[in-house]
């Protein structure tokens, strides 16, 4: 796995935030070509959207499935995170919600409580209605 360097640019100029590992991890690309990908630093989920997902989404659907709350995790994120791998033999690859971004997360939970509410009758709260 690639490393991530994080910065901001002032002035027109890179200024990290850990120069030292940069530069530790530059010298293994001497005298070989490189790529260098430049984006805009996207926000995780908040710590709200965290305590609403696995305090209200995944208790509600853990109780009324009998499972633990981290088999249910599992189990939303091979429903709703799941990619079919480019292959003859059928295999998913199961995402991660820690990489997903705010909005990303939004449209994840969002997905999960309207499929609660189709597939199961389940109403799960919205954030707004919890406290």
């Amino acid at each position: 796995m690639n490393p991530i360097f994080r910065g901001s640019i002032k002035k027109g100029k890179l200024i990290l935030d850990d120069p030292a590992k940069y530069l530790v991890h530059l010298a293994s690309f001497e005298d070989k070509r490189i790529e260098l990908v430049l984006r805009k630093k996207q926000s995780q989920r908040s710590i709200n959207q965290n305590n609403y997902y696995w305090g209200v989404v995944v208790r509600i659907l853990a109780d009324f499935c009998g499972y633990t709350d981290d088999e249910m995790h599992q189990a939303l994120k091979i429903e709703f995170l799941s990619t079919k791998i480019a292959d003859d033999k059928g295999l998913m690859k199961v995402g991660s919600t820690a990489k997903l971004n705010t909005d990303e997360f939004v449209q994840y939970t969002n997905k999960i409580v309207r499929w609660a509410a189709e597939t199961y009758g389940v109403y799960i709260p919205d954030p707004h209605e919890v406290g």
